[in-house]
């Protein structure tokens, strides 16, 4: 009788071992099971000359819009159209999408790239120029800015001028990004300047174009990809939760010289088909099978999906970015949350 007590403990002390046991193997098993993404984003370039298709446009699947591109005139000060109706409609859309202005571009005339020179080469125009970009962004109520300066045009001042503008953009918590090439790291660009964006957009196109007409095929391959995240993870050690794969809605059409860019909307406005496969005689570009696999390479590889750009879009059955939306929904990734994505 005076040992029921002392049993009892014993019983009850095997007991919430086994219990824990049990608990702890369910929780390593939960962990396994966790996919990388749960959520992804989704970023949508809208360029000025096509601010007119913006109505037409699923804003609530994407989380993401950078609107481009501004650039500065000789005092610094940024020339960019309007961009009131397009945020209007974009957040009235999604109450919740981050909208960053978009510096600079792939294009500069010879008097922007000597206006971005000056501005930011030399070190003391540094501070007055990047308060009139910060003074842009909080006066349109913007989430950021995103920097497109590209090839020669990342000069000696590049590095400094985004370590100095994510300071400036950091007390007002505003977000920096850049759009930076599928498999090069510019020379100028230091280790320090590529921590301070809070991710990367890779440009994962243009491996031929119409700089190269003797050169016809895909731009923009799954191999291309695959490389340009390999590039950026494990050549320049960027995590893989602060990159973005940027994926085209246009093609380049090689039969002349000089070849021709075209959009997804006018490839397949002949023939609905065309939506499926990569190429049309001599025009190559991505087809909503490949759109799909590279959804997928960005769910395992790295942070979500970018956009170049939402106006080639088709904007019926057949759209890229509604691939992209329902790829990720089926994927049980969530992305805006909307529009159906409730994974």
């Amino acid at each position: 009788m005076k040992n029921k007590p002392l049993l009892f403990i014993l019983f009850l002390s095997v007991f919430i071992q086994l219990y824990n046991c049990s608990s702890n193997t369910d929780e390593s098993e939960e962990e396994q099971v966790t996919p990388f993404n749960e959520t992804a984003k989704v970023i949508g370039y809208l360029p000025s000359y096509r601010f007119s298709q913006s109505s037409k446009i699923d804003y609530c699947k994407i989380t993401h819009l950078n609107l481009a591109f501004a650039n500065p005139d000789v005092s610094g000060d940024l020339i960019m159209p309007s961009i009131a109706d397009v945020i209007n409609q974009a957040r009235t859309a999604n109450p919740n999408i981050i909208i960053c202005i978009s510096l600079a571009g792939g294009s500069l005339t010879p008097e922007v790239a000597d206006n971005w020179s000056d501005l930011i080469d030399i070190e003391t125009n540094r501070p007055a120029f990047i308060t009139k970009i910060v003074d842009y962004v909080l006066a349109n109520n913007l989430d950021g800015v995103d920097v497109d300066l590209e090839w020669d045009h990342v000069t000696i001042g590049y590095s400094g001028f985004v370590t100095e503008l994510k300071t400036a953009l950091d007390s007002h918590n505003k977000i920096i990004t850049a759009a930076l090439p599928n498999n090069t790291r510019f020379g100028n660009i230091t280790d320090s300047a590529l921590q301070a964006f809070d991710f990367i957009n890779i440009m994962s196109y243009d491996a031929t174009g119409p700089w190269n007409p003797n050169n016809p095929g895909q731009h923009s391959s799954f191999q291309f990809s695959e490389a340009g995240i390999n590039f950026w993870r494990n050549t320049t050690k960027i995590p893989k939760e602060k990159l973005t794969l940027g994926v085209p809605f246009y093609g380049y059409n090689f039969s002349n010289n000089p070849v021709t860019g075209v959009s997804f909307q006018d490839i397949i406005a002949s023939d609905a088909a065309l939506a499926n496969v990569d190429k049309t005689g001599s025009t190559y570009y991505n087809g909503i099978p490949t759109i799909e696999a590279k959804v997928e390479l960005a769910q395992n590889e790295v942070g979500g999906i970018m956009i170049w750009e939402l106006g080639q879009d088709a904007f019926n059955s057949y759209s890229l970015l509604s691939t992209i939306h329902n790829r990720f929904t089926s994927l049980k990734v969530k992305t805006t949350g909307l529009c159906g994505n409730e994974p």
